[in-house]
Order: C-alpha cells, then sequence, then structure tokens
C-alpha cells in the first residue's frame, strides 16, 4: 500500500471502483504562470482579429514538417479561422514547407506559456500529451486532439466523451479537411464551449500541487 499520487483530476478520470484509498488524485501539477512578457508581434496579432485556434504538438516530432505544415495551413484556411502554428519539436511553420509563407492570419510562434495563451483562443488542436491536456481543459477552451502515442489516446477520447472537444483525429489519419471541420464544430458548438467553460472552472479551483504536498507531509 505504498501511496501513489495521480497528478490529474477526479473531474476527468473517473475513480476506478478498485482503486483503494492508497491511490489519490490531486488534480494536474500545473506549475505557476512565470513572469514573462509577450512580444509585441504577438500582442497585436491577438488583437488584430477574433480569439485564433492554437495548433502545435508539443515534443512530437513529424517525418515530414513541410507537408504536416501545409496540411495544418490547409486546414486553418478551409476553416476561415485564424491560427497560433506552434512550431514545437517538429518545426511545424519553418520556411522550407510547400507554399512558401504563412498567410496574414496565421501566427508563427516559437514559445509562450499555456496558461497564459490558452484561455486568449477559441479552440485548442494538440497531441494530447497529458501536461498539456491539462493546461488545455483548465483554459476553459474546446480541445481536438490529435494522439500520436500512448495516453494521448486516452485524453482524446476523454475530451470526446466529456463534450469538451470534438472526436479525436489520430495523426495518421489527419487530413485538412478533417481538421477543418473539427475546428468549425469546436468554435461554434455552444454546448461544447458551455462543457469546457465548466471543467475549466471547476479545475482551476484545485490545486494540485498543494494537495500532492499535503498527502506527502501527511504520510
Amino acid at each position: 500500500r505504498v501511496p501513489v499520487l495521480c497528478g490529474f483530476s477526479e473531474q476527468v478520470v473517473p475513480r476506478p471502483p478498485d482503486w483503494d484509498a492508497h491511490v489519490q488524485m490531486t488534480g494536474w501539477w500545473l506549475p505557476e504562470a512565470p513572469a514573462w512578457v509577450p512580444p509585441a508581434e504577438l500582442v497585436r496579432f491577438l488583437e488584430a482579429g477574433s480569439p485564433p485556434v492554437f495548433i502545435g504538438f508539443g515534443s512530437m516530432p513529424v517525418r515530414d514538417p513541410a507537408r504536416t505544415t501545409a496540411t495544418l495551413i490547409e486546414a486553418v484556411r478551409l476553416s476561415g479561422r485564424r491560427a497560433i502554428l506552434h512550431a514545437g519539436w517538429a518545426g511545424l511553420g519553418g520556411r522550407d514547407f510547400a507554399g512558401g509563407a504563412l498567410s496574414a492570419d496565421i501566427f508563427p510562434l516559437t514559445f509562450a506559456p499555456y496558461g497564459w495563451l490558452f484561455p486568449k483562443m477559441a479552440a485548442l488542436v494538440h497531441h494530447g500529451g497529458s501536461g498539456t491536456t491539462g493546461f488545455g481543459f483548465a483554459s476553459g477552451v474546446p480541445s481536438l486532439v490529435v494522439p500520436f502515442i500512448f495516453d494521448q489516446f486516452y485524453w482524446g477520447a476523454r475530451a470526446a466523451e466529456m463534450g469538451v472537444g470534438p472526436k479525436p483525429i489520430p495523426f495518421s489519419h489527419l487530413t485538412a479537411e478533417r481538421l477543418a471541420a473539427a475546428i468549425q464544430t469546436a468554435v461554434t458548438d455552444l454546448e461544447m464551449r458551455r462543457r469546457a467553460a465548466d471543467l475549466g472552472q471547476k479545475l482551476r479551483a484545485e490545486n494540485g500541487v498543494a494537495r500532492a504536498v499535503e498527502i506527502i507531509q501527511t504520510f
């Protein structure tokens, strides 16, 4: 009965009936917001129109960054939305992708704290890593998960099951048309947006780090 602390929330993961009291879910272990000043060009982009859609796959590499970037750009065009394209480890949005330069409706991003950025978005498209998922759910914004491996498929399924995001699109099945349709759903489905906002409010009321420390000190 060694204590097990799970750094995610029971608001998202229903507690299995066979888990005894030594297994506890604390809520996500999200870091405190850093002292960070956004670049002026990012602020101008955010203020220049409707809230954009965030697109980024974090630490996931892709075999063909140029082709993936072209697919994402076409999806943004088909959706009729503005977007922030996060380079990540895949280097999305690099200069060598097919099609040349990004349009004025897509902002190339190298870094911004997710806790600062995500609440400002209309929707989130990400790989479903557990940390990114925590930030996404806590932001109160619909999340569309494009899973690559492992637990990312679980988090994508949970987003859809809870009604806080569209059905996930595995990266291996990603097309511009599918992504554009899912973006439209995430941005326009009012019930989905309400559920995402409600979940975000509940998660922001939790403090996973403080709860984990409390359990460890008690033990």
